[in-house]
């Protein structure tokens, strides 16, 4: 673990994106709130706000992070949703694996529950992925230590 005992605290925001493509009858199950393990999205946001706060015992390496926010939204087309995972602190490290965990298990909650929609006659998944993982944006401000 890298030692962070000499740095400052600072503002800092990570946001993280993510798709999960699935079949469009599945998308539509979601919209229309038919799906039998329930309301899908909400769900998925409450597993996305849980894991960014255990990503430091998730990712070995990382340190236990304060966090003072973490926002979880999803924008639906035909045959995918897009998750964007949003988190802030003020602390001496940065919050990037934790939006990265935080919308990595939302998108993998989503597939939990619409896995029964999204399997062929083989039980495989021939649609189903999860793509386009990343950090879209990293904010880091230092505070005003004069105060």
């Amino acid at each position: 673990m890298v030692d962070i005992s000499e740095k400052q605290n600072s503002f800092r925001e990570a946001v993280a994106k993510g798709r999960i493509v699935l079949r469009r009858e599945t998308v539509k199950r979601i919209m229309e709130e038919k799906v039998e393990k329930g309301d899908v999205l909400e769900v998925s946001r409450v597993a996305g706000i849980m894991a960014a706060k255990r990503t430091y015992e998730i990712l070995p390496l990382c340190h236990q992070v304060p966090l003072t926010s973490v926002e979880v939204r999803f924008e639906m087309g035909e045959d995918w949703i897009d998750g964007e995972c949003k988190v802030k602190t003020t602390y001496r490290t940065g919050v990037e694996m934790d939006a990265l965990t935080c919308i990595s298990t939302a998108l993998l909650t989503i597939w939990d529950m619409v896995k029964k929609y999204e399997k062929d006659e083989e039980g495989q998944y021939p649609t189903t992925r999860i793509s386009e993982l990343k950090v879209v944006e990293k904010v880091k401000e230092r505070l005003n230590q004069d105060i």
